[in-house]
């Protein structure tokens, strides 16, 4: 994992953070408004409407806070996923297998409406794009073979829309050229 991933999670979780701090004062602000009504209904009357719209506005804040606290959240273990997925290996090669991205580590009987699939692909797009310049693991096996064979290669450009990789082997075989993309 390059330096520049691992500054984008950092910084995916300074966001978490601020995100959580704001909403815990949006919450205690919520609160505060609920104790003085309980306390003293009679407010109501007076400045009903200005205390219920504020009400209001905390409430749609808090709602607006938590979905961008799940879309932090989901970015971040899309990339720890490709960080658990690459081995986490001394030389920090990254496998590139879009496949096994797609899979997920939670129970089947388990609320996924909270991270819509769209979003968890596009991400897994995104990272995928960001691989460019990077040296990875590339199964060049075929899918009936019965042992994988990987090589090391360095990924020249990803294609969104065919999802597919453009890699180069810096390093060929003694019976091939100097290169072989």
């Amino acid at each position: 994992m390059s330096g520049g991933e691992v500054n984008a999670m950092l910084e995916k979780c300074k966001e978490l953070d601020q995100l959580r701090d704001e909403q815990e004062k949006v919450f205690q602000e919520i609160n505060k408004i609920h104790k003085k009504l309980q306390t003293n209904p009679e407010i109501v009357e007076k400045s009903g409407d200005a205390i219920l719209g504020r009400l209001k506005s905390l409430y749609c804040h808090a709602k607006d806070l938590c979905e961008n606290e799940v879309s932090a959240s989901t970015t971040l273990m899309n990339q720890i996923d490709c960080l658990i997925q690459s081995g986490g290996s001394a030389t920090q090669r990254k496998k590139i297998d879009i496949t096994d991205q797609r899979k997920k580590r939670m129970k089947p009987d388990s609320d996924n409406s909270r991270f819509p699939p769209a979003t968890s692909i596009r991400s897994q797009l995104e990272l995928a794009a960001n691989l460019k310049g990077e040296q990875v693991a590339a199964r060049v096996s075929s899918d009936d073979a019965e042992k994988d064979e990987w090589i090391v290669v360095k990924v020249i450009n990803f294609d969104k829309d065919t999802k597919e990789f453009e890699v180069l082997d810096e390093e060929p075989g003694d019976d091939e050229e100097s290169t072989q993309r």
